[in-house]
C-alpha cells in the first residue's frame, strides 16, 4: 500500500492553501479529506482511510490521533478556510452574509453550562457543549 493517496492536482493545490499544520499533520490531513470525499460509507474517521485506500498502510489510530495529539488548532484552520472561501468564490467588493448556528449538545458534564434559548424547560439552563457553525452564504 502506498503510504499517502494520490491526489489530483486540483484538490492538492485548495489543501496547500490550508497549511496550518505540521508536516506529518498536513500529510494525515490531506489524506484523511482525501478518504471523506472518496468513502462510498458514512464520513467517519474510521472511514476515512478506509476511503483512501489507507486502511491497510495505516495503523488504526493514525486518524483519531490526528484530532486528539496533532498540533493544531480547528479555529486557525477555520478563518483559512473562510479566506479562501471569500477570494476565490466572491467578486472583490461584494457583500457577505455569515450564517451562524450555535447548538447546544448535551454531552458533558454538570459544571458544564449555558443559556439554552430553545430549552423547553422554565429554566432556559442547557447542560452541554456548544458548537458554533458559521456559514458563508453564496
Amino acid at each position: 500500500m502506498p503510504a499517502s493517496p494520490m491526489l489530483p492536482a486540483s484538490l492538492l493545490a485548495v489543501l496547500g492553501k490550508l497549511r496550518v499544520f505540521t508536516a506529518p499533520g498536513f500529510t494525515t490531513f490531506t489524506a484523511m479529506v482525501t478518504g471523506l470525499v472518496a468513502q462510498t460509507g458514512a464520513g467517519t474517521v474510521t472511514g476515512m482511510p478506509t476511503g483512501a485506500g489507507l486502511a491497510r498502510g495505516w495503523p488504526h489510530d493514525r486518524a483519531h490521533a490526528f484530532f486528539s495529539r496533532t498540533r493544531w488548532n480547528v479555529d486557525n484552520l477555520g478563518i483559512v478556510l473562510a479566506h479562501l472561501i471569500v477570494r476565490t468564490l466572491l467578486p472583490q467588493g461584494a457583500a457577505i452574509t455569515v450564517a451562524v448556528d450555535d447548538t447546544l449538545f448535551n454531552r458533558s458534564g454538570k459544571n458544564a453550562w449555558q443559556h439554552d434559548g430553545a430549552a423547553r424547560s422554565t429554566k432556559p439552563v442547557g447542560r452541554g457543549t456548544c458548537c458554533v457553525v458559521v456559514g458563508i452564504v453564496w
